[in-house]
């Protein structure tokens, strides 16, 4: 085999054409360059493999210093994930050719002798879109007992109710720490301390929001539970009283739907609560599966000896019974659970787990949900890439084939971006990561995500990014009381400001966890769930979020457009979109100022071509700059540019 470079990225358009995923059955086109003495000799072959293996020869023509192959395929009939790599043959020798990155499956190829790792494609259902409605919002996620208390007079009522079943209530004052070790005989910590935020405090805070470019709002559980998580469903008719009433929900409902204001509630269906109508450990209810073998729930759950606890439980804990999700009754049970509550002003729902839910079941979920509201939005909770995520069997998940998900969560965009902000890769990684997501979701899906920093289930990203120590390395009591030095805090901040710019720049709706604009800190459960800290706001930090979303929700090209990327220096990461015009985010996470010259080609990776011609004004500073071909902009310390062009393409 003679000595041979190759060419092959799989995030440019020069490469692989059209970018991303791709509707079954559509035509995809793609290229391999090859330089080198003896180049002229080679002959290249496509290997594609999606359950059938299959292979293509590749028509050539000659460029400078060697040849370009080219391969015109068509996407399978059904979706899945196609892979591919290339094999070039001189005489009898042979060469593989495939992705350099095994983990993501994406970007740069590499020359091998040994069997390489495959590209990937996903392949969707050319029938699969998402809520137009819901495109382009700014997302806000609230923990309802730590939200905001709004006058309720159902509430010595509420509590008469959750103490008469035996469980204790324990009220807090709004700046109290929360509980985090066990109170009196109890063995471990139970979370049952209440700051008693309700669906009225969400309806008095209704303005804020606005003045935040609100257009969703995300309830984690509101359903009746023994705990303050709500995690542990006790009723899924029912809101938990303590949160209000039913009608306080349609009220609240349709104060947000007034003020152009979606509403996304949490679904939690893997497992029950033990005190539970349905299950009802604790005999509050009277005729749940745990006592009655003849309960109208009992083949929800799986009795059994083998576990520890008499029944399957969701990872071990004996307060949350796992449910069989394909149990033909419960399946009907949830899908009227679904119905009602859209019926009630829910917009869409958010599933928990969604990666332990069966692939089947999703689908149920998302025919009842579309049939009642063909507008609703369904997304999960999914901690992967979504289009790469298997089970436990080796099998891929079937979440973005068109049939399930609109969205998910989108964990490894924030993971991406703290591990950049705090220098554990470059730009170049960074850049990597989100190429990677944009080429393996469908468009619609991407825009359908629920873009995010940080949540209820994580530190708080401006501790992580104030250097909190690794997550967990710290006992509880050692947690409440941790806090940043005054630089590093000086730090975190403006590393936030930079994560929200780029955030508030990309195609997924933005969501942003309560308090993060106003400061709030903490690190593992529960500290992250501390009560927002009216009165104590940051007042700079919501004058940023009040600014980034200000900029986004003026111009359609945050919602509309095309997405690339660009790693012009190790310490500045850019992203850019096109519409009928051209923006450009720069953040920069150097303690320097950086100059960076930005080019078309160095915008090639992603959905479109870029032509940086025209004047351009950057929304923070108000600074105008001229383009040619070329962008050239000096990005301050720690701070970032959100270049927009003023003329339409």
């Amino acid at each position: 085999m003679p000595r041979l470079t190759v060419c092959h990225d799989s995030t440019k358009l020069i490469c692989r054409e059209p970018f991303g995923a791709l509707p079954c059955g559509a035509s995809v086109t793609l290229r391999l360059f090859v330089r080198g003495e003896g180049a002229e000799g080679v002959r290249a072959v496509l290997r594609t493999w999606n359950g059938e293996e299959r292979f293509y020869e590749g028509g050539s023509e000659s460029i400078d210093g060697g040849r370009v192959f080219a391969f015109n395929i068509a996407a399978p009939g059904s979706p899945g994930v196609l892979w591919y790599h290339f094999r070039l043959h001189s005489g009898n020798d042979f060469q593989y050719v495939g992705a350099e990155d095994n983990e993501l499956r994406s970007g740069a190829a590499k020359l091998t002798r040994k069997l390489p790792h495959d590209f990937r494609i996903t392949v969707y259902d050319p029938d699969f879109n998402t809520p137009e409605s819901f495109r382009g919002r700014i997302a806000y996620q609230i923990f309802p007992d730590r939200f905001r208390r709004g006058e309720y007079p159902g509430l010595p009522s509420a509590l008469k109710h959750h103490r008469d079943l035996g469980r204790r209530v324990t009220v807090k004052e709004w700046d109290e720490e929360v509980d985090h070790l066990p109170r009196d005989n109890e063995k471990y910590y139970s979370p049952q301390d209440y700051y008693l935020g309700n669906f009225r405090g969400v309806i008095d805070s209704i303005p804020y929001l606005k003045s935040l470019g609100v257009g969703a709002l995300y309830l984690n559980p509101i359903f009746e539970s023994a705990y303050n998580h709500r995690y542990s469903i006790s009723d899924y008719m029912s809101v938990d009283p303590l949160l209000g009433t039913e009608e306080d929900f349609r009220r609240m409902a349709e104060a947000l739907h007034g003020n152009g204001i979606k509403l996304i509630l949490d679904g939690v269906f893997s497992h029950t609560g033990d005190d539970s109508i349905y299950f009802d450990r604790r005999g509050h209810y009277g005729n749940g599966a745990y006592h009655h073998p003849d309960s109208p729930y009992r083949n929800w759950y799986v009795f059994s000896e083998k576990y520890r606890h008499g029944y399957r439980c969701w990872w071990d804990f004996e307060t949350l019974p796992e449910v069989d999700e394909l149990e033909p009754s419960y399946m009907e049970f949830i899908g009227r659970v679904l119905e009602k509550w859209i019926r009630l002003g829910a917009d869409g729902w958010r599933l928990d787990v969604a990666d332990e839910l069966p692939d089947e079941f999703i689908e149920y979920l998302r025919l009842r949900l579309k049939a009642a509201d063909p507008e609703a939005l369904l997304i999960g909770e999914v901690w992967e890439d979504a289009a790469l995520k298997t089970d436990g069997f080796g099998r891929r998940r079937r979440y973005v084939n068109g049939a399930e998900l609109d969205g998910v969560m989108d964990y490894p965009f924030a993971d991406a971006l703290l591990d950049f902000l705090l220098k554990r890769t470059d730009s170049a990684r960074l850049k990597a990561i989100l190429c990677a997501q944009l080429e393996g979701y469908p468009r619609d899906f991407m825009r359908a995500q629920l873009g995010l920093l940080d949540s209820h289930d994580t530190m708080r990203a401006l501790s992580v990014l104030s250097g909190a120590p690794e997550k967990n390395s710290l006992p509880r009591p050692l947690q409440a009381v941790w806090q940043p030095r005054p630089e590093e805090a000086a730090r975190g901040k403006r590393r936030l400001m930079l994560a929200s710019a780029l955030q508030f720049s990309m195609s997924f709706m933005p969501c942003v966890y309560y308090g993060d604009e106003a400061g709030l800190t903490g690190l593992t459960d529960p500290f992250c769930r501390r009560p927002y800290p009216w009165g104590r706001e940051d007042a700079g930090l919501i004058a940023h979020y009040r600014r980034i979303a200000r900029i986004r929700n003026e111009d359609p090209v945050f919602t509309d457009g095309m997405t690339a990327f660009a790693a012009p220096h190790p310490d500045v990461f850019a992203a850019a979109r096109k519409a009928r015009n051209e923006a450009v985010t720069l953040i920069n996470r150097s303690e320097e100022d950086i100059t960076v010259s930005l080019t078309p080609d160095e915008l090639s990776d992603g959905e479109c071509s870029f032509t940086l011609r025209g004047s351009f004004r950057d929304a923070v500073s108000g600074e105008e700059y001229e383009a040619a071909g070329s962008l050239c902009v000096r990005v301050p310390a720690l701070g970032f540019a959100v270049l927009i062009s003023g003329r339409a393409l």
